[in-house]
């Protein structure tokens, strides 16, 4: 069975390396061989496999152990009688350079290779929030944020907000994370999206819930209401008697649900009073009141 160099398949030059370098390696390297991407290749779906099987065993630190153990006897001690060799042949031609050019051109080559040998590593990412109306959220927008750089100073940051956005769903901005090291990528910038929904106006997954307040005639005689949600006018019909707290459902006024179609619009009605009422009011209630024979407490007073 042939032995597989799953450091060198990562891209890897050593096993002395933190699983976070190799998830780094992984990322490159699937993203480089990925068939989806690179259809030039007819081995790209093999090579593909190769990654994400190197990445099962070296990621996990168990396997990785066990596999060092491979790894150490068969391919370690070839590299180092390799090197050796070359090293051994060299030397001559390093030492003849070094008596002509002086050290420092022999310093330089090490500094050179000891550059080479760092692994590259990327930036980590940066998490923030947004807060935005249900409206920007369903339109789209463009917002800004204040951040503060590494150096220490405010920076403004223009955010587009994609049309349909949901709750806690992030926004990332390439390479505007933490700075790389040793020549790597910059992290990302994740903004997660918060729903301002004190207007009275909230989101539960893909439906619309408000309020709408009314007179007691209203509720009584119903009525109808032109309410504007969303920049949109949406006409309201309210049956009679209608109770306070009973909702009513518009379909498909909601917000966008992925699929080209809407949530609903659940509307909770709220029947209120005046302060202050005049006395042809209040007599016509004093009226109401004698010939009226609803009691609504009846039905609590039964049960108990």
């Amino acid at each position: 069975m042939i032995f597989k160099d799953y450091y060198k398949i990562l891209g890897l030059e050593t096993n002395k390396v933190t699983i976070d370098q190799i998830k780094v390696a992984y990322r490159d390297q699937a993203k480089k061989y990925h068939p989806d991407v690179n259809q030039t290749s007819g081995m790209s779906e093999e090579r593909f496999k190769d990654i994400n099987e190197a990445y099962k065993i070296l990621s996990n630190p168990a396997t990785k152990r066990k596999y060092d153990r491979s790894w150490n006897s068969k391919i370690k001690k070839k590299k180092a009688k390799k090197k050796q060799k070359v090293e051994t042949t060299g030397s001559f031609w390093k030492d003849f350079l070094g008596i002509l050019l002086g050290d420092n051109l022999v310093q330089k080559e090490k500094k050179q290779k000891a550059k080479q040998a760092k692994v590259k590593v990327k930036g980590e990412n940066i998490e923030t929030d947004i807060e935005i109306s249900i409206e920007e959220a369903y339109y789209g927008a463009n917002k800004k944020i204040s951040l503060r750089a590494v150096d220490g100073k405010m920076k403004q940051i223009d955010v587009k907000i994609p049309a349909g956005i949901l709750e806690n769903e992030k926004i990332r901005l390439i390479g505007l994370g933490k700075n790389g090291q040793n020549g790597g990528k910059n992290g990302d910038l994740l903004i997660k999206v918060k729903m301002d929904q004190k207007s009275g106006l909230k989101l539960i997954g893909y439906d619309l819930s408000t309020s709408l307040k009314i007179t007691p005639w209203e509720a009584a005689l119903g009525t109808k209401v032109q309410m504007n949600l969303l920049g949109e006018d949406v006409n309201i019909i309210v049956p009679p008697c209608t109770s306070s707290g009973e909702a009513i459902c518009v379909e498909e006024m909601g917000y966008k649900d992925g699929k080209g179609k809407r949530g609903n619009l659940y509307i909770e009605i709220c029947i209120v009073l005046p302060k202050r009422m005049k006395k042809e009011e209040k007599k016509l209630y004093e009226a109401l009141q004698k010939m009226d024979t609803y009691h609504p407490r009846d039905a609590i007073l039964e049960i108990n």
